[in-house]
């Protein structure tokens, strides 16, 4: 019958009629920027993450550059970036200006590696870091990596594109973080009808500068203090995520119990599942934004054949994108992002899947 690998129209009954509801009262009062919907999201996304300010935007990738520009990070400025992740990530850096050098992958938790990190940061002495928070989980030294930012003052810009809903030690990841990010790109586990972003932090200088950043640098209508660009998050967009809120324990609930199920059957089969380090599971609790394994090269052409959708999240290291070469100053590490990309495939996970969705993964782990 075929799976696929993401399904995003699992709306909770009444969820569809809800949204064109509000979408139809919005255009009857032409309320299409600002307004309630983006201020309430903003409020309840500072409430739900533990922090002092939310500011939205209009994409994950605007709210890291808006990170490192309102962190001083400009125009011949050194910033710190792991090998594994999105290219927006990497993008994000070149687009302020700045240089980047690229911190390999930890085999064990496959987050940047804090051993090569701390070696990046002595010969560096970068201006800024970004470390990114993968699979739904973050760095099993996520306190170690904060600690030492903190001890030579160096900005840490956490992207949380994948880790919406995640705790860390029993509390909101984004919670203790200088300044993080995520992105609402419609396949997160907390996704828009379209593109949206925001960050988060707790220090009200760096909120008011990503605020006047992501609107013309403006400190009135006309006034401009700083030069910033256009990256308001629209009101459908903050209404859509409103709206979803309201569900997303639900949401979560379906995606931690189906990513249970997996561990549970490929355990038995003998299968090598990627798992969180503890301090997001027995003392926190991830979100699995990608069900992963480390059985790509044995079953990918299975998938392929069955019908069954997978994802190579991460194809490469971004030291070998084309893109990249001009760029990239140096690069720490022992080409791990190389071989994690080798040999990680992610399984079909989402909200609502059902029995005989999971029985037709698993039987290409049982033939």
């Amino acid at each position: 019958m075929g799976v696929p690998f993401i399904d995003i129209k699992r709306f909770e009954d009444g969820f569809l009629q809800e949204f064109e509801a509000k979408v139809a009262d919005l255009a009857k009062g032409a309320r299409f920027i600002g307004g309630e919907e983006v201020s309430g999201l903003e409020k309840s996304l500072s409430e739900y993450n533990g922090v002092s300010h939310t500011v939205s935007c209009a994409n994950g990738t605007d709210a890291i550059q808006l990170a490192l520009r309102a962190c001083g990070i400009g125009r011949g400025s050194k910033v710190l970036v792991p090998n594994s992740t999105f290219w927006a990530t990497y993008e994000a850096i070149i687009n302020v200006g700045a240089d980047p050098y690229i911190v390999d992958t930890n085999l064990t938790d496959l987050q940047m590696d804090f051993g090569f990190f701390e070696k990046a940061v002595e010969e560096v002495r970068p201006d800024a870091a970004i470390l990114v928070h993968l699979y739904g989980w973050g760095s099993a030294n996520l306190s170690k990596f904060r600690d030492l930012c903190k001890s030579k003052n160096i900005p840490l810009i956490e992207d949380g594109a994948q880790c919406f809903g995640v705790e860390y030690r029993k509390e909101p990841i984004y919670k203790d973080a200088l300044i993080s990010t995520t992105s609402f790109y419609p396949a997160k586990v907390l996704g828009a009808a379209g593109d949206g972003g925001a960050v988060f932090t707790n220090d009200p200088d760096l909120a008011d500068r990503v605020r006047k950043l992501a609107n013309h640098g403006r400190t009135s209508h006309y006034n401009h203090g700083l030069v910033g660009w256009n990256s308001r998050l629209d009101t459908i967009q903050a209404a859509f995520l409103n709206l979803s809120l309201k569900f997303f324990p639900e949401r979560l609930k379906s995606r931690r119990y189906w990513a249970g199920q997996y561990r549970e059957k490929l355990g038995n089969l003998g299968i090598n599942v990627i798992q969180p380090p503890n301090d997001f599971t027995e003392n926190g609790y991830c979100n699995v934004n990608l069900f992963s394994v480390e059985e790509r090269p044995s079953i990918e052409e299975k998938c392929k054949n069955a019908g069954i959708g997978f994802g190579i999240i991460y194809p490469g290291a971004m030291e070998d994108q084309e893109g990249a070469k001009p760029f990239t100053k140096s690069v720490f590490g022992e080409k791990n992002a190389r071989d994690i990309s080798k040999r990680v495939l992610s399984l079909p996970l989402f909200p609502y899947m059902t029995e005989e969705e999971f029985n037709e993964v698993l039987k290409v782990f049982q033939t």
